[in-house]
């Protein structure tokens, strides 16, 4: 096994009864990465971050966090490590500073090293003025990232995030986002799981996809994108009749009468001439090129699209 990575895994499994959740898992991530995992519902993304995290063990396979074995040394991983998971740790009754106190106090800093820290951090993140209300007072958004300020306290060398932004606005999300940029950009690793592929997209060094408990699929975006072939052109025309006269040439593509748009397939440069050949005297009013994106990636691998999960 590589000890050389932030996180390694090899030959993880884990069941539930009879339902096997994890089959032999393998993966690494290097330090100062981020790792998507994606996966369809019930795909144990979660129970992965929970092995990893020492919040769970494993049925058999080896993992390895910060240099230390979760088995056999897990206050050290835990000393390492910071977790967001999908549901708030934060308690809505304290106020933002209280929350972090409480969390200053669990990592035994001091008085002084421990009010830099948390005044640092609501600078940070955007929560100096919320700091003296309660935190059941708090937006989605507010609440998601007080739950970062708890785990950041501790100066973890690699952080979990299990699907951090779910049910968080637009807004919310870039912000989020843009923190966990600035952490890795200062050598954290990160293990994200998330219900968003283009959050992935947005993120991943490298992504991973599981499914039947196995990782099926792992690469950058941009390599995975790659395995699924071509895509698709949507071109919109101005008059029905120059729609009808395209749509005749193209014995396989989707014409919507209602938006006056014909929606073609591509493979590749070649088929992209030809259809631009046929559009050379057509009335077009817009045309648009969609290349695979990663719920392109999702369906061919997993052979279903991908749904929004809890899981």
């Amino acid at each position: 096994m590589d000890t050389s990575h932030a996180i390694s895994v090899a030959g993880l499994t884990k069941a539930f009864g009879d339902h096997v959740v994890l089959d032999g898992v393998d993966l690494v991530v290097p330090e100062g990465s981020v790792y998507a995992l994606l996966g369809p519902n019930g795909s144990g993304k979660t129970t992965t971050v929970n092995i990893c995290s020492t919040l769970l063990t494993a049925d058999a396979g080896q993992v390895r966090v910060a240099g230390h074995d979760v088995r056999t040394a897990a206050d050290q991983v835990r000393r390492s490590i910071g977790v967001t998971g999908q549901f708030s740790a934060i308690d809505e009754f304290h106020t933002g500073r209280e929350n972090l106190q409480l969390m200053a106090d669990l990592f035994h800093l001091d008085r002084s090293r421990g009010q830099a820290a948390i005044n640092e951090l609501l600078e940070r993140l955007d929560l100096v003025d919320a700091a003296g209300r309660r935190a059941q007072t708090y937006s989605g958004g507010m609440k998601r990232r007080l739950d970062l300020a708890m785990t950041l306290l501790g100066s973890p060398r690699v952080i979990f995030l299990d699907e951090p932004t779910t049910g968080l606005d637009p807004r919310s999300r870039r912000e989020l986002w843009q923190i966990v940029r600035e952490q890795v950009a200062e050598g954290v690793t990160v293990l994200l799981t998330t219900q968003y592929l283009d959050e992935a997209d947005q993120l991943a060094d490298r992504v991973g996809v599981l499914d039947g408990g196995r990782i099926v699929a792992e690469g950058t975006p941009a390599e995975l994108k790659s395995q699924v072939p071509g895509g698709h052109v949507d071109v919109q025309f101005t008059d029905a009749a120059a729609l009808a006269a395209v749509a005749a040439q193209v014995p396989h593509a989707t014409a919507s009468s209602e938006s006056l748009t014909l929606r073609m397939a591509h493979d590749g440069v070649a088929s992209l001439r030809r259809l631009l050949a046929l559009l050379d005297d057509a009335d077009v009013a817009a045309l648009s090129i969609h290349d695979p994106d990663l719920d392109d990636v999702f369906l061919a691998l997993t052979g279903h699209p991908h749904q929004t999960e809890a899981a």
